[in-house]
């Protein structure tokens, strides 16, 4: 068994005991579970727009190195030809 109260096992003592400390102690505690489901559902939301942004930079990856290559081929000198020009006696 557990040595933590649930957020149901908090509500319930509250019925049972009535002394304004407790009834204190209860408000606190029920507020920390409140801010502890935030913060859970905060890092899921985090989590699911991490995994968003991961597939696009994957698909990105792709693309820029695309360009990339697109630039090297535009920066690359045409090979010349390998025939003189001119008039030529055989």
């Amino acid at each position: 068994m557990p040595y933590a109260f649930t957020e149901p096992g908090v509500a319930m003592l509250t019925s049972v005991l009535n002394s304004s400390r407790a009834i204190q102690v209860n408000i606190a505690i029920m507020r920390t579970f409140i801010q502890l489901r935030q913060m859970v559902s905060l890092h899921k939301d985090l989590a699911s727009q991490l995994k968003k942004i991961e597939k696009n930079v994957g698909r990105h990856d792709d693309e820029i190195r695309a360009i990339i290559e697109l630039i090297r081929r535009l920066h690359t000198e045409p090979e010349k030809s390998k025939k003189s020009i001119g008039f030529h006696v055989r």
